[in-house]
């Protein structure tokens, strides 16, 4: 009985997850979705930046994949004004 409770609360979270329109649950999954795009792009063409990479070569077979992506990662990279200020700005450590 135990089990049939715990299966209908999980089916009741899962719907109130899939339909929640209203919550902020869409735009956290974006912007962490951006934020491991642009790790990932940012460890894969560290060269670019004068970052060293010893596995550059390899790294350039999956540009012609990634050209789009890499055009607009550098849009955001120029809007930033601080990336210590985005990163940090949710857990408000300003005295």
């Amino acid at each position: 009985m135990d089990r049939l409770k715990q299966f209908f609360l999980d089916f009741g979270l899962f719907f109130k997850g899939a339909t929640d329109y209203k919550g902020r649950a869409y735009e956290l999954l974006e912007a962490e979705t951006k934020n491991d795009m642009d790790n990932f792009i940012l460890i894969c063409f560290s060269d670019q930046l004068g970052i060293p990479l010893p596995i550059s070569y390899y790294t350039l077979e999956l540009l012609p994949f990634l050209i789009d992506e890499i055009e607009d990662w550098d849009k955001r990279m120029d809007k930033r004004k601080s990336v210590w200020e985005e990163r940090w700005a949710k857990y408000n450590l300003d005295p």
